[in-house]
Order: C-alpha cells, then sequence, then structure tokens
C-alpha cells in the first residue's frame, strides 16, 4: 500500500501535507501543534491539555461551541487530543466541506485570543478538573498512566508530571498564562497540517495559503529541559497502591529505544510476541493455561525523545494473590532470555502488525493522522509508507539482542495495585 504525499511550506512555516485519495467522497482534516505536557513549567501543569478544550470555545470570527454546530449540520465528526509532546485537532466531513473546515481552523489559530475570556477559562477549567476526578481520580485502577511515567521518570525530567496537570496548577491558572502559552506554541511555524481523502490538490493549497497564510509566524519555542535517560533504569522500582479495585494489576515499564530508530522495530515486535493479542506469550501462558490473569498484553508508548517506554499490563484472575501474579509476570520477562524469541513468532507479530497497521490507514481520519505525525517529529510524512518494509526487516536475532540489553530486571518498574481493603494492603 503506497500512500500519495504532496508537501507545501507556507512562507509562515506552516507545514502541509496533502493526501488525496478519491475512494469515498469524504475528507479529513488534521492539525498537530508540537506542544504536550513535556512543555509545561512547574507549577503551570495540564495546560496543554486545558487548551485542547479551550480551543473549541470560539475564535473572533466562530461563536462558543459553533466549531462542533458547523461541523455536526454538515454532517461531520472532530475531536482533539493531547499527549506528552502533541496536541492534535481533527475533523471527517463530506469532501465539500473542506474549505469550512480549513477557515475553521484558521481562524482559531490565528485569531483565538480576542475571543478568550475569564469566563470561558473557568468553564473550562472546571471541565478539565471534573475530567481528572471521573477519569483519574474516581476510576479504578486509573491514576495508572499518571504514576507510571512519575515511576520511570526523574522530578526534572519533561515526561515526568501528569499530563493532565494538577488541581492546584489548574486553579491556579490565569488569562495572562493562557494567552502566554497560545502565543508561544499555537503558531504556523509549530504546527503541521494534514488534508487526506477525496479532494483536489490545487484547489487545497490554495484554500490553504488563503486561510492560513495571513497568519504570522511566532517567535520561537523555548527549550525544554534534557529528556536524555540513561539505556536502564540501573536498578528495579516499585510502587504499591491500595485502590478500590477487585483485582490486583500489575504494570512494568522497561526503558526502551525512541520510536522511529532502527532498534525500536525489535522492541516493538519484542512487545508483540509478548503481549500482542490471544497468541502472544503473556496471554497463551497467564490467561490461557496457568489461569492467573484476565487479560495481559503489552505495548510500546512510542515516545521519539530521550526513551521509549515498553510496558505489561496484566490483571490478575478472581481469587488470584498480588504476589502470585508479580511472581508469574516477573517469571514470563525471565523466560524471554531462557526461552528465545523464534523466527516463526517474529513473523506472527510482524504479520499483526503490519495488518493493523495497513487496516488503520483505511481511514481517512487516522492516515491523516499519522501523516502529521511523521511530519511533526521526523520532518518526512514519506516514513508512512516505510513502516511495514521496517517491520519486516526485523529478525528474531535483533529481538533476542533487545531482550538481553533491555529486560533484565536492572530495567524494570513496577506499579502494583492492590484491592483496598484486602489484608494485601499491609503487604
Amino acid at each position: 500500500m503506497q500512500i500519495p504525499i504532496d508537501r507545501v511550506a507556507l512562507a509562515n512555516g506552516l507545514q502541509v501535507v496533502l493526501s488525496a485519495d478519491h475512494t469515498a467522497p469524504i475528507v479529513a482534516v488534521n492539525l498537530w501543534y508540537h506542544v504536550g505536557s513535556a512543555n509545561e513549567r512547574e507549577g503551570r501543569t495540564g495546560f496543554a491539555h486545558l487548551f485542547e478544550h479551550m480551543l473549541f470555545q470560539g475564535s473572533a470570527d466562530v461563536g462558543s461551541n459553533e466549531h462542533f454546530e458547523l461541523v455536526q449540520r454538515a454532517g461531520g465528526t472532530l475531536n482533539g487530543s493531547t499527549w506528552l509532546d502533541r496536541t492534535n485537532y481533527f475533523e471527517t466531513v463530506p469532501s465539500n466541506q473542506l474549505e469550512v473546515i480549513l477557515w475553521l481552523e484558521a481562524n482559531r489559530m490565528g485569531y483565538l485570543l480576542p475571543a478568550m475570556t475569564q469566563q470561558k477559562l473557568d468553564t473550562q477549567r472546571d471541565v478539565v478538573k471534573n475530567e481528572r476526578s471521573w477519569s483519574l481520580d474516581n476510576q479504578p485502577y486509573g491514576s495508572w498512566w499518571e504514576r507510571l511515567p512519575a515511576l520511570v521518570f526523574p522530578p526534572e525530567h519533561p515526561f515526568h508530571h501528569s499530563l493532565i496537570g494538577s488541581t492546584a496548577d489548574l486553579d491556579a491558572a490565569s488569562l495572562d498564562d493562557i494567552s502566554q502559552f497560545f502565543a508561544t506554541y499555537y503558531t504556523p511555524d509549530n504546527a503541521v497540517l494534514t488534508v487526506a481523502g477525496d479532494f483536489d490538490p490545487a484547489e487545497a493549497r490554495a484554500m490553504v495559503e488563503r486561510h492560513f497564510g495571513p497568519i504570522p509566524r511566532g517567535g520561537g519555542r523555548p527549550a525544554t529541559a534534557s529528556f536524555a535517560m540513561p539505556r536502564t533504569l540501573g536498578a528495579p522500582r516499585r510502587e504499591v497502591v491500595a485502590d478500590h479495585v477487585s483485582s490486583p494489576r500489575v504494570f512494568i515499564a522497561l526503558l526502551s529505544p525512541v520510536f522511529g530508530g532502527d532498534d525500536y522495530y525489535a522492541a516493538s515486535v519484542c512487545a508483540a510476541v509478548l503481549g500482542l493479542k490471544k497468541g502472544s506469550r503473556l496471554y497463551r501462558s497467564l490467561v490461557r493455561d496457568q489461569r492467573l490473569a484476565a487479560d495481559a498484553k503489552a505495548f510500546t508508548y512510542d515516545l521519539t525523545k530521550g526513551t521509549d517506554l515498553l510496558v505489561l499490563d496484566v490483571t490478575a484472575h478472581p481469587g488470584v494473590t498480588t504476589a502470585r501474579l508479580e511472581e508469574a509476570v516477573e517469571a514470563e520477562l525471565d523466560n524471554m532470555a531462557r526461552r528465545p524469541v523464534t523466527a516463526d513468532e517474529v513473523a506472527r507479530a510482524v504479520n499483526l502488525i503490519a495488518a493493523d497497521y495497513v487496516t488503520t490507514l483505511q481511514s481517512a481520519g487516522d492516515r491523516a493522522d499519522r501523516l502529521s505525525m511523521f511530519a511533526t517529529y521526523f520532518g518526512d510524512p514519506e516514513l508512512i509508507n516505510a513502516q511495514v518494509d521496517r517491520y519486516g526487516a526485523v529478525s528474531a536475532d535483533a529481538v533476542n539482542r533487545f531482550v538481553r540489553e533491555r529486560l533484565g530486571r536492572d530495567n524494570r518498574a513496577s506499579l502494583v495495585y492492590v484491592p483496598k481493603d484486602s489484608a494485601e494492603k499491609a503487604a
């Protein structure tokens, strides 16, 4: 599968990726800003995620909630998301609505600040605080994606603090803080705009130039703290969380090669051998054979700076103790070195990854998102067409070398959830 790609760079620094496909009469617009929680300063965490909400509250020529209304009335869908080092906004609409979407995105990129008010900030701050309460503080196991990076990364590292931010920091955010954050990071030279689907490339280029061209370039991104990390943690780490949960659950994070590097693909295949679907080692051993786990999987975070994380996530079967579960998961990791990965296992993993990847690219929205990702992180959207081959080049020797170098007990950070009211709390 070869994705067609046309690249344009505007004078203000906006990178534009166009990928025409006339299979269906729809078009996806995807806008990545190269800013996430890693760009926040101490005492002002949560701004990147708060801004994801603020950008849907209107701009100079768009009323509050009008962005949603215009897209939905056109028969489209939309949303946004925030991650450690990027924030993205995306819409999929009928092809004849492309210019409406480009105008909406350009209006909030260039002219959001005149429409920003204290009332909007207060409202969205409360929305984010409620989201934190619902999805993290009061959700069984919900704090794992805040606690695990904090366990792995040192306090001064950009990935250490919470993606959603602390309640105290959100309360302290002022309108001036928000305005400064927007002016610093929501600029055309810090963004990638991708259009994928049924459109005429020449017409789309003219639309993009018309709506985004007048927006001035920004003043540059401030430097972040160092992302550097050692190859391994150096010693095992462990944190126990007593939570309102019915069964123990174990997360183990290991430092792993960054996404996109040559060694990343062997690490990703290793994660698939360990925990991708029901034929994986973790699932076959812990769920099917030993009946110790109700679910077991492994995945990579796909971080591009400093280090990536390979994460195991195993939930105990009812009645299984925390100690028994931890022992079994650790044993499976140890067995990766004792029972080297075979060529057949690599082939299975590569086939599953490739099938998922190609299936994902059938969607105009997902295709646009991947193009934005490769353009943002690597400056090269063409990498979308190289991924299947890069996975196909992974050998069993490369995976086993990764196992020897990175899966040892000196590179394991364990986050263990135990039922709050059980006798295990003391242990």
